[in-house]
């Protein structure tokens, strides 16, 4: 049996981590290691995981490095053959991680993703089955909003995994890890999924969506600006785009360049204070 390494960032989230290490140490599987890293958190998060789940591995940022910062500080200290990364508002299925080892049992060689299916809280809705990338170059969360009425049941290769709540090898992420990390910190938060996603792809890794393993993820639990949210997406995708693709190939789709990228370009210029900024001066 491969040991499961599950890393849970956290900031802010005394509402949340109970609920979602509650359900993580129901499962009916025990080789679990569960890391949870906490971006300074002002309420009581660390206090809470400290009291209430000794059995948790417990990293204590001084400042908010942000998830993806936290992810890898978790992975690095991970033993586990495979990831499990969850945001801190998911909530497992009892029967999540057998569903997942079942999945592993007979995985091929170069899979080296496993996504769940994600719902939202309330567990009737799609929040994701997987990551989707357009021609436009814009990612989407697959079947996001629609409804969990048994259609989106069939395990199928996708483009990558939402890191929510997905299942890495960490074979794929050793191979695929840079200077800046297994997931790229110069991302902060949003996408990065998508550049890790992307990138396993073009050194051969597939992911494979697995309906059979569900949770749920209430979203959004960080309470960031709005505003920031829209600048981050915005500019990691670009980010992600220059990393995976470059300029030249992006540039040969003139037309959705030019009338799809430059007016959000503008709007962004004119309504989002962020742009103006440094990232050291947006994230200290």
């Amino acid at each position: 049996m491969q040991v499961i390494s599950v890393v849970i960032p956290t900031f802010n989230s005394n509402r949340f981590i109970g609920p979602c290490l509650d359900s993580l140490f129901a499962q009916d599987y025990r080789g679990l290691e569960a890391i949870v890293v906490d971006n300074n958190s002002q309420d009581d998060t660390a206090a809470l995981v400290r009291k209430n789940y000794p059995m948790v591995n417990l990293i204590q940022n001084k400042h908010n490095l942000g998830p993806c910062k936290a992810r890898n500080q978790g992975i690095g200290r991970a033993s586990g053959d495979w990831i499990l990364t969850l945001d801190c508002d998911t909530v497992l299925d009892k029967n999540f991680i057998s569903r997942i080892q079942e999945a592993i049992r007979d995985l091929p060689a170069r899979v080296g993703m496993i996504q769940p299916k994600i719902l939202q809280a309330g567990g009737k809705t799609i929040y994701s089955c997987g990551i989707s990338l357009s021609f436009l170059r814009r990612f989407y969360d697959i079947n996001r909003d629609k409804a969990d009425d048994g259609e989106f049941n069939k395990p199928k290769y996708i483009f990558g995994a939402c890191s929510a709540a997905a299942i890495y090898r960490m074979r794929m992420l050793q191979e695929l890890k840079e200077d800046t990390g297994y997931f790229d910190e110069r991302f902060f938060f949003l996408a990065e999924d998508v550049d890790l996603s992307w990138r396993a792809k073009n050194q051969g890794w597939k992911a494979l969506f697995c309906p059979q393993a569900v949770c749920s993820h209430y979203g959004d639990s960080s309470g960031f600006d709005k505003k920031l949210r829209q600048y981050l997406c915005w500019r990691n995708r670009y980010y992600t785009i220059i990393k995976n693709e470059g300029w030249m190939m992006y540039s040969a789709r003139i037309i959705p360049l030019l009338f799809y990228d430059l007016p959000r370009l503008a709007y962004l210029v004119f309504t989002n204070k962020y742009a103006y900024k440094r990232p050291d001066m947006i994230f200290g």
